[in-house]
């Protein structure tokens, strides 16, 4: 009966119909089915896809989260994260995940858009209202938005009750609110009208809700509306001249006779007709520069180029509100080009200096540029002129330590510069022209930290000597205490004693101090130490002037004792090492000289001029070589030739194969020596790791290698660069006269001196990798004189074994001798004729010997 009463009650009971004509209900029941169960797969399949996206989806977040607590200062995986999370919809987590992003990193203006967005569309109640308009605060101060300022004032007009309402506290904050717009974003020239417009159109509204009987408040608010445009009018924006065909009819409703239809000036005030062709001759002189800057696709260089420009016009013009805007802008395009920011940052100095807007752009730029040191110094300057707390500065300070800069220089400017501030607000306290908590202790905590932190980096420096001499004066003087003060400078010769000026300096605050006992006893501990250069000397001499202005007899006799024997020992060493200097070079010129004229003399003249006596002896001089079990195997002859080596010969050969450490790996690796690019005019401060960035679009480094001073370690400025093939050198090359470290270093293609072609001898060929094992035990003994020491031998065209090399020349002292015992016949010999020289005698007897000196 239940099931009857079903079947009675449906709506729809089973009807003949067109497409069913028999009433076959039980074939209809079947084709729903099947339909049903077609549209179950389907929503089956659906599911399963969706699942599938959800779980790659949760993953995806994962691995993100796991990034970002890794890393988080990851910008890039901070924007994928927020997106992922959008999808997904996990409002608590996309919230968290928004507020952790903004902490660190200013957020792009669509960023915020969509912030907002998601907010407003979640948010019911006053309750929200506050969160939101703090949402929508903070992001009109990142970056300079049009679009987000007109979001910012359509929600307070739609969602704040007093404003819609237009109560009297409504209309005074909504007025609030556009005039700050006005002041960020109503001078953008290509967008500034929106927010006029919608200004006008705010006060047009309260126009409409006064009662016609109240003439003077109707009255008032017509003079209200006509002063914003007189306003706009006078701002140079893209759309005036529409702009002015609005007002002249505005002007036309209240009763004015004007020419509505027409661009023309008649029928308006003097001083608007005045203020408006001002402004447009104004926007025709920037319009190409607008023009240039609105083109997006052009290459971004050329782009900040263009507002480069821009801005000098604006300068040359010298209207602070026009070039902060044109800045901002600017920066909104290019959030991160430090040279917009130092610019930006130096200007507003310039103009406003203790303005709160100057510290606010500061802070902007160091969230946007946090690598720039120099934008972290001047944010503390820009901190201490407008007379922050204590707190604010140090907490400045501290952030700015935790930022990664292109070197260490950096680091200590900014330790310097907070030392400079605590410096002058003690100044001021000990003077009594300010009261705080500060303390001395805070300086010396603060140069510690600087000691600790750089001295690894840069000890024997110019500007970590500066610092401690810094550090010294400050101990002495506002410290008041002097031991204190030779505690940092023996601090520092524990760090970098071997250098002359330290010394200097500790003894220079001894004797301005009036110490002079002190100051005589670090000369005794130090004339006799070894300083680079003539330091050793100066040091010596400084001593004695120094007994001669401030000692007795008795101390200057003592130090003439002393340093006299240093000086003489000084200069014989000095005597010893130039003479050793003048050797190398006078052995260098005359073995060059050899060399020019052994080269010049053919293989074959040489071979004539030889007497028949010595080319016979030659010829005798074979060598059997036994190999390492202990049998003797005949070898081909090796003729033994000990004339000097080319100067190509004794330094690798072009296009020979060296053996280096790869620069990223430290595996040893291949490198032609041709391929190697000499860089001069380095900054002294170029690191390795400065020349790897330079030459990274390059590509190809196989090695660098920085010359050095040999006795202060310094750079020298010159530097060769190693490459794996002629490509990637040449495109080095064609970095020449680029600037690396604000210097323009030159680059070109290595060539040694001594590196020439063609110096073998005549009939004489190249190899690349024949080593010296390959010659005979006998000449490698004379491997420092002979070709076969050489890495890359010379050989006989007419040969191609290494066994095979011939040493031609008068230095026979290496040959090796076939020496025979005292007696030895050679049976197989024909008896020489009398004519034959002496040389060529047979072997006697003693007892020959003996008969010869008998019968002589």
């Amino acid at each position: 009966m239940a099931e009857a009463e079903t079947l009675d009650s449906s709506p729809h009971p089973p009807q003949l119909s067109d497409d069913n004509p028999t009433g076959n209900e039980d074939q209809d029941m079947l084709d729903a089915d099947k339909s049903a169960k077609d549209s179950d797969s389907d929503s089956q399949s659906d599911s399963d896809s969706d699942s599938e996206d959800d779980a790659e989806q949760h993953t995806q977040i994962q691995a993100l989260e796991t990034e970002l607590l890794n890393n988080p200062s990851n910008y890039d995986t901070h924007v994928q994260y927020i997106k992922a999370l959008r999808k997904q919809g996990d409002i608590v987590k996309l919230r968290q995940a928004r507020e952790a992003m903004s902490a660190i990193f200013p957020l792009s203006s669509e960023m915020w858009q969509e912030w907002t967005k998601d907010e407003i569309s979640l948010s019911s109640g006053l309750d929200a209202l506050p969160t939101i308009e703090k949402l929508f605060d903070c992001g009109v101060s990142d970056y300079l938005s049009v679009a987000l300022w007109c979001n910012y004032l359509s929600f307070v007009q739609e969602h704040e009750q007093s404003v819609r309402t237009l109560s009297t506290a409504g209309i005074s904050k909504a007025r609030n609110l556009f005039e700050r717009a006005l002041v960020a974003a109503g001078l953008h020239v290509a967008e500034g009208s929106r927010i006029w417009e919608l200004y006008r159109e705010f006060e047009q509204a309260i126009f409409l809700t006064i009662d016609e009987t109240d003439a003077d408040s109707r009255e008032k608010q017509v003079q209200r509306i006509r002063n914003l445009f007189h306003r706009q009018l006078s701002v140079p924006l893209a759309d005036l001249c529409s702009t002015l065909l609005t007002y002249k009819a505005w002007e036309a409703e209240q009763g004015a006779n004007i020419d509505v239809d027409s661009s023309n000036l008649d029928g308006l005030s003097p001083q608007v007709a005045s203020s408006y062709q001002k402004s447009l001759d104004m926007m025709n002189a920037r319009t190409h520069l607008e023009n240039q800057i609105s083109h997006k696709v052009a290459p971004e260089s050329e782009r900040l180029q263009h507002f480069m420009d821009y801005l000098k016009f604006e300068q040359s013009l010298g209207d602070p509100a026009r070039i902060q805007i044109l800045f901002e802008r600017a920066i909104t395009e290019f959030p991160i080009s430090s040279e917009l920011w130092l610019d930006y940052t130096h200007y507003m100095d310039k103009t406003l200096k203790t303005s709160s807007l100057v510290r606010d752009i500061y802070k902007r730029a160091s969230r946007n540029c946090p690598w720039v040191g120099e934008l972290w110094v001047r944010y503390l300057l820009s901190l201490e002129r407008g007379r922050a707390s204590e707190d604010e500065l140090s907490a400045v300070f501290e952030k700015s330590l935790q930022c990664t800069f292109s070197s260490f220089e950096e680091y200590l400017d900014i330790f310097l510069t907070r030392v400079d501030g605590l410096r002058r607000r003690l100044s001021l306290l000990t003077s009594g022209a300010e009261s705080s908590n500060l303390d001395y202790i805070i300086i010396r905590e603060t140069f510690q930290r600087a000691s600790d932190y750089l001295s690894p980096h840069l000890k024997n420096t110019e500007s970590f000597l500066r610092m401690y001499r810094y550090w010294a004066r400050l101990e002495s003087t506002l410290g008041n205490d002097l031991v204190a003060a030779r505690g940092v400078w023996e601090r520092l010769l524990k760090i970098s004693g071997s250098v002359l000026e330290v010394w200097q300096g500790y003894i220079a605050m001894e004797s301005e101090m009036g110490n002079i006992n002190d100051a005589r006893s670090l000369f005794k501990r130090c004339y006799s130490k070894r300083f680079p250069g003539t330091g050793s000397e100066d040091i010596c001499n400084s001593w004695i002037r120094f007994e001669r202005e401030y000692g007795a007899l008795d101390d200057f006799d003592l130090a003439i004792k002393k340093v006299t024997p240093r000086l003489e020992e000084l200069q014989l060493f000095k005597l010893q090492e130039a003479k050793n200097v003048s050797v190398s070079v006078d052995d260098g010129d005359n073995s060059s000289r050899k060399n020019v004229r052994e080269k010049r003399k053919p293989v074959s003249n040489l071979i004539e001029e030889q007497s028949p006596a010595k080319r016979h002896k030659d010829k005798a001089k074979n060598v059997k070589i036994t190999s390492e079990d202990g049998e003797g195997h005949a070898k081909e002859p090796v003729k033994v030739n000990n004339k000097k080596p080319d100067v190509a010969a004794s330094k690798p050969l072009s296009g020979s194969k060296k053996e280096n450490k790869d620069v990223a790996s430290g595996k040893p690796q291949q490198y032609n020596d041709q391929c190697t690019a000499f860089v001069s005019n380095l900054n002294l401060k170029a690191t390795h790791d400065d020349l790897r960035r330079f030459f990274s679009d390059v590509g190809g480094v196989v090695a660098i290698r920085i010359l050095t001073d040999k006795f202060t370690g310094k750079s020298r400025g010159l530097a060769y660069v190693d490459f794996s093939d002629d490509k990637h050198l040449a495109a080095a090359v064609a970095k020449n006269k680029q600037t690396l470290l604000g210097k323009r270093v030159s680059i070109a293609k290595s060539d040694p001196k001594g590196r020439k072609k063609g110096n073998a001898a005549p009939g004489m060929s190249l190899r690349q990798g024949d080593n010296a094992d390959q010659t005979t035990e006998s000449s490698k003994s004379d491997a420092k004189n002979s070709a076969e020491g050489s890495e890359d031998g010379f050989q006989p065209s007419s040969h191609h074994r290494a066994s095979n090399i011939q040493l031609k020349g008068k230095n026979t002292f290496a040959m090796p001798r076939a020496v025979r015992p005292l007696g030895w016949v050679d049976k197989d010999k024909p008896k020489p004729k009398e004519s034959d020289s002496v040389e060529d005698e047979n072997p006697k007897s003693n007892d020959e010997f003996r008969k010869m000196f008998i019968k002589s």
